[in-house]
């Protein structure tokens, strides 16, 4: 299993319109960005990720899980864009803000830290425990 982070604009797509969709999950679609839709072309079904509400909050909010391989895109026709499908897992009993995985030298590696505005991106295992851990979850 691997770990990712998806960021989305909460007044675009929030945790609460992703919790909406239930087991049925939702594809992750919009993405327009080459290196973020090869991460989703790596995902497998299970893997786990962190719900991040960009723009204002900046904070990690809940977690997902990947319930359907990458596929073409299906609100375009450009062959291009493929996505996922990822349903709401749990939300955190503490939001971890950006500042808060900034100041944690633990973190200092995570692609959230050194390229905050790429939209899909891997989480390393370690860095997936200690946020679950400041976020008050168990992964």
């Amino acid at each position: 299993m691997r770990y990712w982070l998806f960021k989305s604009e909460p007044s675009t797509w929030s945790w609460d319109d992703q919790v909406a969709k239930g087991d049925a999950g939702e594809e992750w679609d919009g993405v327009r960005n080459y290196q973020a839709r090869n991460f989703m072309c790596e995902m497998a079904i299970g893997d786990k990720g962190f719900f991040y509400h960009s723009q204002s909050e900046k904070a990690v909010v809940g977690t997902v899980e990947v319930i359907a391989k990458a596929h073409p895109e299906s609100k375009t026709d450009d062959p291009r864009w493929e996505c996922v499908d990822i349903k709401a897992v749990q939300p955190v009993k503490t939001p971890v803000t950006l500042e808060q995985i900034k100041a944690d030298e633990r973190l200092s590696q995570m692609v959230l830290v050194n390229n905050s505005r790429l939209s899909v991106q891997p989480v390393t295992e370690t860095e997936w425990r200690i946020i679950c851990d400041l976020a008050g979850i168990t992964g």
